[in-house]
């Protein structure tokens, strides 16, 4: 069974993770032995139809390795069709107000229900029955609702919107994040690093998981956990990929003189 991530974050673990672009199911075999608790699985940025998602989602999951799904936008349906395909966790992407969370906690925290019924009860103008409480509960008892941080806009708000109840985490984009600061890539930028240490520091004091997804250096991720963060999303199989290649051509065409500088130029920004 895979790792229990929900019960993991109360605990206040780290969870650990990568994201897959791979769709081979001879993958799902390296990536097990790798000592992570999930595969991030994107659909926002990388083409993934339904069935290779249900697939991947499927796989890994036999393997022990829950997937959370990074949907193409913040629409209930999408979640659930992500849920459906078997998602443990569902991450929302650029999320700026509070509507847009309720929308995904009603699909991850109270799926089946739908429509107008559902509308009502995420507004406080219907209260359940204690017994359909306790079977929605049971039904999505595993179920993560986390959203990504990628604005200055969603920091500006970062009070309320974590306040928005059935959230359980936010990963930080950091990317899209430097880019709406105006520090296109600055990683190292003060004003970039003080606005995640911000961002990790208010979502930790509300209880809410938070994490940063960084393709780069392992040393981005260690100061950020230093910092609180929980869930830890690194690099993807690509990067890994190219990374090791460029490494050992520079390495044998060294040894032999045909010395070429390979540059890394696969890294995809998500």
């Amino acid at each position: 069974m895979p790792n229990n991530l929900k019960q993991k974050l109360r605990d206040n673990q780290n969870i650990y993770g990568t994201c897959i672009i791979s769709t081979s199911p001879i993958w799902s075999k390296v990536v097990k032995g790798s000592g992570l608790d999930f595969v991030f699985l994107d659909t926002e940025h990388i083409p993934m139809d339904r069935t290779e998602l249900t697939f991947l989602c499927q796989v890994y999951t036999a393997h022990g390795l829950s997937p959370i799904v990074r949907i193409p936008s913040p629409d209930p349906y999408a979640a659930c069709m992500a849920k459906d395909a078997g998602a443990v966790g569902v991450l929302a992407p650029y999320i700026e107000s509070v509507s847009q969370i309720q929308q995904m906690v009603g699909a991850t925290k109270y799926r089946p229900l739908k429509g107008e019924r559902l509308q009502n009860v995420l507004a406080g103008k219907e209260e359940l029955s204690v017994e359909m409480k306790t079977y929605l509960e049971q039904f999505n008892q595993d179920s993560l609702c986390l959203i990504n941080i990628e604005s200055t806009i969603a920091v500006e708000r970062l009070e309320e919107l974590l306040s928005v109840p059935g959230l359980d985490g936010i990963v930080i984009g950091p990317h899209d994040l430097s880019i709406n600061m105006g520090l296109p890539e600055q990683y190292d930028h003060p004003d970039f690093e003080s606005t995640v240490k911000e961002i990790i520091h208010k979502a930790r004091r509300k209880g809410i998981a938070a994490g940063i997804h960084f393709p780069a250096h392992p040393n981005f991720q260690i100061k950020w956990i230093k910092e609180g963060a929980n869930i830890v999303l690194h690099s993807s199989d690509l990067r890994l990929f190219s990374q090791k290649l460029s490494e050992d051509m520079n390495t044998i065409k060294g040894a032999v003189g045909d010395a070429q500088n390979l540059s890394d130029d696969n890294e995809l920004a998500i």
